[in-house]
């Protein structure tokens, strides 16, 4: 018990000492930043000064507490401004809390029935052209505060009377959203012992104070009417069909932003994964409250999460301290605010609108073809409405799945021995039967005809057409030789399987790459010996016995190798014959030892093509470095010395606990103590991340430092005299490669600087 207790006490204060160090510096931060936008967003919503602070305080205290992510950061979220600002202009504020609160009651209704993933089912392309659209409406309408006039209703109004407001600007207003602007785009290139201080905050500071000591004519924030306003919610008049909608939009943009927001956070650390659906549950409980105060609707806001994950959080603690501070901010400090320029916060909110315009989403949506969706999504926004501008992107989106499910790819030609060559692939539905009996009649009659089938998806009657035209096609003398690529679709139909409700084939055949865990079916029974019984081993040889009888299963290792003999080892046998004493390969391949990565698998590489060298880290020791280790010198010494390689490649990859060590400062390794004094070779990694920016992804600080840890051991192959002299005179290229497991995707690393193109 005594034991129990002195453990316990010794875990809490470490809890304690982690808060303090970690998340308390990291609360503070994210305040500072907090404060300042949650203003903003108040001014741009239509609502009064004091609801974005009663939001921030609510969604640090309550959301933060109860939420299902360690590190995300709620309150006021710009994103919802403009239907807040219709809802306010509709039925006023009082009745937009009540809105609030009962949007509120919506989410925590959906969390506790757990449905809070089918929000991720949201096209992010949807999303991210809503947030640029509600970006491009508020940075339209606060240009004209800044230009000290009055923004008009719509979007389109803003832009018509933009000219005008320019040529009857207020000079002073002009000067003030300037200097805003200026500070906010500056500071990020300051030193960074002169950015500890947010750029909002600056940028309101630098603003209040030039305006003050100039005396220039500007607009100062009143806080006593906005207190004066503050009022108990009221039910909202009106039609009801229009309230119901009200609180639907408030509930679902509010919820799939926090939703969103939670998984992109999630990418950013490496603790514990968000609960989702304790989220959803949080942030409706936060809602009800924020409503029931007179506060804006909340959600989980990206950009005060990213501020607090990178101010170094822990855990949730940051986000409960955060508001906290806003809290006694309000209380005691709260008459700083009439110091501020209304001008300078229309600057801010014109500085966040532009950067809600994301132009990396916009790369990253060209691959998969989604830019459509995105500037539909955003022009209905800012045309029409924000309802309405979802609406559309969401219908959009819907048809471009529709045909992409239903698109088939058919090319038929003949070659050169006289055979043709027929590739279908896709999903093979009836809206596609049209175009593939069109293909499918250019093949001329009597001809041999190999047929690739690499589809995920064949109804009855894509079935019944390839079937059709396969036996008219044998009947006129032809041949048909069909080879199923993905799946066994037109085998499982043609033998009158039942193929619903299954979208998979019950039977996929075994393939030789998947891991042990997903082959494992039953298990063949022991063997005598390892090898199969109709080849024995050489006499003399040392016997290889199988577990003792009665054991629960063949251990996989020894069952891999049964199949390995029965299936693959008749197949490379002449290979591995002609090489059986010599070996030529033309790479060096230092890898990490961790079991995901398969070098041939993703080098689609057979015997003799690798000469691999794989340790904790894919590390390269510099030459002489200490502690010394030979073990990856003598391969190099061996690889350009004796085999004569061409390339040596390091390929580094995703969620490596090596790097991950690094990152800790070495608290994994505490007690592996030979880890600990390997993992030294990676300090010129870990310092080359901490001197680096962003390298152009946007997957967190550990992944970013497997890639640099790639780069940074290419360099360290340059320290050995012989890889120098090969390289330099053009005889031995390095390369750099770095695989993404959670999406199989393999990157070529280039150096400096350090960019990647996927292969």
């Amino acid at each position: 018990m005594g034991t129990d207790t002195k453990s316990y006490q010794s875990l809490a204060k470490s809890g304690i000492t982690s808060v303090l160090r970690h998340d308390l510096p990291a609360s503070l931060v994210v305040f500072l930043v907090a404060v300042p936008l949650s203003l903003g967003i108040a001014v741009a919503s239509g609502a009064p000064l004091a609801a974005g602070l009663i939001a921030a305080v609510v969604g640090g205290l309550v959301a933060g507490s109860l939420g299902g992510s360690a590190v995300q950061v709620s309150g006021p979220a710009a994103g919802l401004s403009l239907v807040v600002a219709e809802v306010v202009t509709t039925y006023g504020w009082r009745a937009t809390c009540m809105i609030t609160l009962m949007a509120g009651a919506l989410q925590l209704l959906l969390g506790l029935f757990r449905v809070a993933r089918a929000a991720l089912a949201v096209s992010p392309a949807v999303v991210h052209g809503m947030l640029a659209g509600v970006g491009v409406v508020i940075a339209l309408s606060q240009l004209h505060v800044v230009l000290g006039g009055s923004p008009q209703r719509s979007a389109i109004g803003n832009l018509i009377e933009l000219p005008q407001q320019i040529i009857h600007n207020h000079s002073h207003a002009v000067f003030v959203g300037l200097l805003t602007i200026a500070v906010l785009v500056g500071w990020t290139r300051l030193p960074q012992r002169l950015r500890i201080v947010p750029a909002p905050l600056a940028a309101l500071f630098v603003a209040s104070a030039t305006a003050g000591a100039l005396g220039w004519d500007v607009t100062r924030v009143d806080l006593s009417q906005s207190l004066s306003e503050w009022a108990t919610p009221i039910w909202p008049g009106g039609d009801w069909h229009g309230i119901v909608g009200a609180v639907l939009l408030v509930a679902l943009l509010a919820g799939v932003e926090s939703l969103l927001s939670s998984v992109a956070t999630d990418k950013l650390h490496d603790g514990k994964r968000s609960d989702l659906d304790r989220e959803l549950t949080a942030q409706g409980v936060a809602n009800m409250v924020t409503g029931a105060l007179g506060g804006l609707p909340i959600a989980g806001v990206i950009v005060r999460s990213t501020t607090n994950v990178r101010a170094g959080a822990r855990s949730r603690w940051s986000t409960v301290m955060h508001g906290l501070w806003i809290l006694v901010f309000a209380v005691c400090l709260g008459w700083t605010i009439t110091l501020i320029p209304m001008e300078a916060l229309a600057a801010l909110l014109v500085f966040i609108g532009v950067q809600m315009v994301n132009l990396g989403h916009l790369r990253n949506l060209r691959g998969h073809g989604e830019i459509p969706i995105y500037v539909a999504t955003m022009a209905g926004v800012v045309l029409v409405g924000l309802a309405e501008g979802v609406l559309f992107g969401f219908g959009l989106a819907m048809l471009s799945a529709l045909r992409r499910l239903t698109w088939i790819t058919v090319r038929a030609k003949p070659e050169p021995d006289g055979r043709w060559h027929v590739l279908i692939g896709g999903s093979l539905t009836f809206l596609g039967v049209p175009r593939l009996t069109s293909e499918l009649r250019a093949v001329p009659a009597g001809a041999a005809v190999e047929l690739d089938l690499n589809i995920d998806f064949m109804d009855n009657a894509a079935f019944e057409a390839i079937h059709t035209w396969r036996h008219d096609h044998e009947r006129g003398g032809g041949t048909v030789d069909i080879d199923e690529i993905h799946d066994e679709w037109y085998a499982m139909a043609a033998s009158g399987a039942r193929m619903f409700p299954a979208k998979t084939p019950p039977r996929a055949p075994e393939r030789w790459w998947l891991p042990w865990a997903h082959r494992r079916r039953g298990r063949p029974a022991p063997a005598s010996s390892l090898v199969p019984a109709q080849h024995p081993p050489p006499e003399g040889s040392p016997a290889v016995h199988s577990p003792a009888e009665g054991s629960p299963a063949v251990p996989d290792l020894l069952a891999g190798a049964r199949e390995f003999h029965r299936r693959t080892a008749p197949l490379v046998r002449p290979f591995l014959l002609a090489m059986a004493r010599k070996q030529d390969p033309s790479h060096l391949f230092i890898t990490c030892a961790d079991s995901r990565v398969v070098p041939n698998l993703i080098t689609a590489s057979g015997p003799g093509d690798l000469f691999t060298v794989r340790n904790i880290g894919n590390l390269v020791p510099r030459l002489g470095a200490a502690p010394p280790d030979d073990s990856v010198a003598a391969a190099i010494e061996y690889a350009t010395g004796a085999l004569n390689i061409q390339t040596i490649t390091v390929c580094g990859h995703s969620g490596c606990g090596a790097m991950a060590t690094l990152l800790s400062g070495y608290e994994k390794a505490t007690e592996l103590p030979a880890l600990s004094r390997w993992l030294h070779h990676g300090n010129h990694s870990l310092a080359r991340f901490i001197a680096a920016e962003s390298d152009g992804f946007d997957d967190g600080p550990l992944d970013r430092l497997c890639r640099v840890n790639v780069i940074q051991q290419l360099e360290n192959l340059r320290t050995y005299p012989q890889v120098d002299r090969l390289v330099r005179a053009g005889r031995l290229q390095l390369v750099g490669l770095y695989f993404d497991i959670g999406t199989a995707q393999v990157h070529v690393l280039e150096q400096p600087p350090l960019t990647a193109s996927p292969l």
